[in-house]
């Protein structure tokens, strides 16, 4: 994944949806057809798509799977996640058609299953997500759909993980998230530089093609674009070409 960017589509109750800083009270709606929506996006140009299951997120049980797997039956790459809590989980996505699965809570709160399974599966068929929230001067990790936060820190558990196998990390700084407030650039430079064997997927507040650029400068190798494209503020065309 090279300066990639990666649209994402979050699902609840099989319909597009975005919220606020992950509170699910505040969800806006949008009319698009995830099938299709997929679809232009995989038209436009892009390579990858992120499909979070946030009912699976929210309740620890898959919610959204059939729709998953018929996107991933038209032929895009697709990383995907949300309550994936067993190997079961990871198995079920993984014969969806998903190429690589996205561990968030697991990953912070069972840090050694989860590096049993990239021994056994490999880095590239997953990707941490380890969202983040600066609390006091400490990088916090929220799980359960951000519900709840763990004792290990971001700045513990990424370091532990580039040890144990991983090559993928999603880290969203939760507070930007769905703000269109542009990226945390801090984060994502002092993540490049503690952990450069990472391959750094920047996510949350991306709100124009510079902020796309900026992520890129500050050693993001993959971009997600939600609420941006959705509301078209600017084109997958477009967020390639940056």
């Amino acid at each position: 994944m090279n300066s990639d960017v990666i649209p994402a589509i979050d699902l609840r109750g099989g319909q597009v949806v975005r919220l606020r800083q992950g509170d699910y009270a505040q969800q806006t709606t949008y009319a698009a057809d995830p099938r299709e929506l997929a679809r232009r996006y995989a038209d436009a140009g892009a390579r990858w798509l992120h499909l979070v299951d946030l009912d699976g997120a929210r309740s620890g049980q898959p919610g959204n799977l059939a729709v998953i797997a018929a996107i991933a039956a038209d032929g895009m790459a697709i990383q995907a996640g949300g309550g994936v809590r067993e190997e079961a989980d990871v198995q079920r996505l993984f014969d969806a058609g998903v190429q690589r699965v996205v561990l968030g809570s697991v990953a912070i709160r069972d840090s050694a299953r989860v590096a049993g399974w990239l021994a056994k599966y490999g880095a590239e068929r997953l990707t941490l997500a380890l969202d983040t929230r600066n609390t006091n001067g400490r990088w916090v990790l929220p799980s359960a759909g951000w519900t709840e936060v763990e004792a290990r820190t971001l700045d513990e558990l990424a370091p532990w993980y580039a040890t144990h196998g991983a090559r993928h990390l999603l880290c969203t700084d939760i507070d930007r998230d769905g703000m269109l407030a542009g990226f945390n650039l801090d984060l994502y430079r002092h993540l490049a530089a503690s952990v450069p064997q990472l391959a750094l997927q920047a996510s949350g507040g991306v709100r124009s093609l510079d902020d796309i650029r900026a992520a890129r400068d500050a050693g993001a190798k993959a971009v997600i674009l939600g609420r941006a494209l959705l509301e078209e503020r600017f084109t997958v065309a477009e967020a390639l070409a940056c």
